[in-house]
């Protein structure tokens, strides 16, 4: 039987799906994985040995001694290059691919509620668009700390936020970019999002005076215990230090 290469639809597909898995989950029994190998005619072993070929490239891997599957191809470092350079238009393209091999919407493939209310005088189409990469960025930042808070370790996911480091509105070119997420739970979201906490390039958490002149217990409890303690790093898709440095110098309260 002849080995069939795989197409770049099916690479952006195996990457889309690489992005969303844990490091920890990239195998063969993997529910995911086997849908995605009944999508495109492969078999799960095939699946899951490209995503493990996409590790292989993945600069935080490869700091933790992790080679992932070598015998990758040219056209695995392409793909990863063209995310990496346009996350946003590779990220409808990749969920695009995905909802009509389902055979539903793009809406129903992503994952989001279908009785959302949308804005009125707002073209739908643009809004779902939205609603996608939203929902990629959380589910790529969430698996990237494999379903934990950075800061606490809570995994309970209902509780859990995709955070950017950099805002939405403040780098658009970015906006997708997992390197400027951060898995937190709810009250360190807010807290991060509102400047009462920051990360510093060496990746600890330095808590705001203005909430050390607090002296309630919740505030010992749930914030202050956490200062100048290291986070918990992802498998993949570090922070990077560039974002870091703009949340410490124009969003936290020093």
């Amino acid at each position: 039987m002849n080995r069939r290469d795989w197409t770049r639809d099916e690479l952006i597909l195996a990457f889309n799906l690489y992005c969303k898995t844990p490091f920890g989950k990239i195998h063969i029994h993997n529910p995911n994985i086997i849908e995605l190998a009944r999508l495109i005619d492969r078999t799960p072993s095939s699946v899951s040995w490209k995503l493990a070929n996409f590790a292989r490239l993945d600069p935080a891997l490869k700091d933790r001694k992790i080679s992932g599957a070598t015998h990758g191809s040219k056209a695995d470092v392409q793909i990863w290059e063209e995310f990496h350079h346009n996350w946003e238009e590779l990220t409808i393209e990749s969920e695009r691919l995905l909802a009509q091999l389902k055979q539903v919407s793009l809406q129903e493939s992503a994952e989001i509620a279908p009785d959302e209310q949308f804005e009125e005088g707002k073209e739908v189409e643009s809004i779902v668009r939205l609603r996608v990469k939203q929902s990629f960025f959380r589910k790529m930042v969430l698996a990237s700390y494999a379903y934990q808070c950075c800061i606490t370790g809570l995994a309970v996911s209902e509780l859990l936020n995709a955070s950017h480091i950099v805002p939405w509105a403040a780098d658009p070119m970015n906006r997708l970019n997992p390197r400027n997420g951060l898995c937190l739970n709810a009250l360190h979201d807010r807290a991060f999002d509102r400047g009462l906490l920051t990360i510093t390039t060496d990746y600890r958490v330095i808590i705001s005076k203005k909430l050390k002149v607090l002296s309630d217990d919740a505030s010992s409890v749930f914030l202050l215990r956490y200062d100048n303690t290291k986070i918990n790093l992802p498998d993949r898709f570090i922070p990077d230090t560039n974002f870091l440095i703009f949340h410490n110098e124009n969003i936290f309260l020093k």
